[in-house]
């Protein structure tokens, strides 16, 4: 009920009272007075509840308020890390377990020289040449299984466009929105290494291509309920060689920290059921008994976090989601005692 159709609901019930009070008034002796005091009385708890309604509408209001900021702030985050996997430099995209692609970054469709809008939903298969597609449908099914970065070197082909090799970095990960088993894929034309190895002009690369920093198979834990924050982070530390595992829950995070005892933990304060204060807690406790020590990060999408209190939990670094990337990276690095190059 808007505060508009209270008062006029109270309004109308106070013009009934008034209404009854005259007829009361033509009752007999002690019935009227007792009917004057009943009356009476039930306008005075009227009076009281009109009063309650009109906090709880201001209280709502301030409510109200405050959720849009946030949605306001949170639609600004997503926006960044949109533009920051729509417009990164090298090709990222995400398909299915069919290798169905669910969704793909300017920089991969201008390699398959078709629309960014136009590929979702088509197979990825339809651009590797037909020498290489067997051995792609048979990683593609070992993939899923595979927890780790894997490097596959085949020749894809563009749309009218001419054929070229290259290196796919694939992760397997978790759609948790959608329920669905994700390969995240980073694509790498090295047409021009091969050529050069060929003419001798460079010796031959014994690794298809050169990680771009220090951060190369580092394994990183991020823990966040929310799956584009989680894709386009993973993403961003992929790019930098990390080895990165996803999950959506503190039962999930404590489950895969106590499987593969990641190098670098990343977890977002704020998440439903338990939040990030309760996974640091739970994460130190584990280590306390395993004897472990592992570099832990907070990350957050509220302006007003409380930086301080992130650290006094048990987090070493605390860092904005509207942070640059280059930020991030030097959060992980430093967490990890590593350099960024």
């Amino acid at each position: 009920m808007s505060k508009e159709e209270f008062t006029y609901s109270f309004k109308k019930n106070l013009q009934q009272i008034q209404e009854l009070e005259k007829y009361i008034m033509q009752l007999p002796g002690q019935q009227a007075i007792a009917a004057l005091k009943a009356v009476t009385a039930s306008i005075e708890n009227l009076e009281v509840f009109k009063e309650e309604m009109q906090t709880t509408l201001e209280v709502m209001k301030d409510v109200q308020e405050k959720l849009l900021q946030q949605n306001e702030t949170i639609i600004a985050e997503c926006k960044i890390y949109h533009d920051l996997f729509e417009f990164a430099p090298n090709a990222y995209l995400f398909t299915d377990a069919k290798g169905i692609v669910i969704k793909i970054n300017n920089a991969a469709a201008a390699l398959l020289n078709v629309l960014p809008n136009l590929l979702i939903g088509k197979s990825l298969i339809s651009f590797v040449s037909k020498k290489d597609r067997l051995l792609f449908l048979t990683k593609l099914k070992q993939s899923l299984n595979v927890n780790s970065v894997q490097e596959w070197e085949i020749s894809i082909c563009p749309l009218e466009g001419q054929a070229f090799d290259a290196i796919l970095l694939v992760k397997p990960g978790r759609e948790t929105s959608r329920g669905l088993d994700v390969l995240q894929i980073c694509v790498h034309d090295i047409t021009k290494y091969k050529q050069l190895a060929a003419s001798q002009q460079i010796p031959a690369l014994s690794a298809p291509m050169e990680k771009p920093n220090g951060l190369d198979g580092l394994r990183v834990l991020f823990v966040d309920d929310e799956a584009d924050s989680r894709e386009l982070i993973a993403a961003v530390l992929m790019q930098h060689g990390v080895v990165v595992t996803t999950v959506t829950t503190v039962t999930e995070a404590l489950l895969e920290v106590e499987r593969s005892r990641p190098d670098v933990i990343l977890s977002d304060i704020r998440m439903p059921d338990e939040d990030g204060y309760a996974l640091i807690k739970k994460i130190r406790a584990l280590e306390a008994q395993k004897g472990w020590q592992i570099p832990a990060g907070a990350i957050t999408a509220y302006l007003a976090e409380d930086r301080a209190k992130a650290i006094k939990a048990g987090f070493q670094s605390h860092l904005h989601k509207l942070a640059e990337p280059k930020e991030l990276i030097a959060m992980v690095a430093q967490l990890a005692g590593r350099s960024e190059k």
